[in-house]
């Protein structure tokens, strides 16, 4: 809850990607600005963050998977998420070629079109380069979602940047998708009324202030 007791905006973000990539490293990184060298990349753990984004509180809940070497693709894992960072390393070309096959599998879910961001991590190992900068753009273009290249031991600014902007998006597709709801379930509540009180001849029902004293009904707009 803010301050002013409103309940701020909430995210749920899953983290997908092989083991090695760097996933943890990232999730780290976004959540205590610390880089961590070592973990166990047979764990699955999920944190609840509270951050400020434009100004407005957000509780981001962000899944932090193991990877696919070390777990079955959980259905569960997908439904849960409203958006999806997929992490691939710059110097691991299996890594990379992965990705298509796990944004496949969240298509073959979600069937409908996805929030996702693409990450190409440890851009600090450059001399180990085995995927392109401009692969990973365009690979990005053909999953119409938003690149980053980053090092999660060095860039904390844009790693903070890819999440926050990810929430942006979840934000705007909850916004955009509830707008039909309501404007059908006030459709709906007009036409209950019509039906309800349509007098026998077919004409519309007496006006809320008919001076016949009807009782007065309130519809939304």
């Amino acid at each position: 809850m803010s301050s002013t007791g409103k309940k701020g905006a909430e995210s749920k973000i899953v983290v997908l990607g092989n083991a090695g990539v760097g996933k943890s490293a990232l999730v780290v990184r976004f959540l205590t600005r610390r880089f961590i060298w070592e973990y166990d990349p047979t764990l699955e753990c999920t944190y609840k963050h509270h951050t400020t984004v434009d100004d407005e509180a957000v509780t981001m809940e962000i899944l932090d998977t193991a990877g696919p070497q070390y777990t079955i693709h959980r259905e569960g894992h997908v439904r849960w998420g409203d958006g999806f960072v997929l992490v691939y390393g710059i110097n691991d070309r299996h890594s990379f070629e992965e990705i298509q096959n796990i944004k496949q599998y969240l298509d073959d879910i979600k069937k409908t079109n996805l929030m996702c961001v693409l990450i190409g991590n440890k851009s600090d190992l450059c001399h180990e380069r085995k995927v392109s900068y401009v692969e990973g753009q365009n690979l990005a273009t053909d999953m119409a979602c938003a690149f980053y290249e980053i090092s999660a031991s060095d860039g904390g600014e844009e790693i903070s940047e890819l999440f926050h902007e990810l929430h942006r998006e979840i934000k705007r597709r909850k916004q955009m998708e509830a707008k039909p709801r309501r404007r059908s379930s006030a459709h709906q509540v007009r036409n209950m009324f019509h039906i309800l009180f349509k007098s026998p001849n077919g004409k519309q029902p007496f006006s809320p202030s008919s001076p016949t004293g009807k009782q007065q009904f309130l519809v939304p707009p």
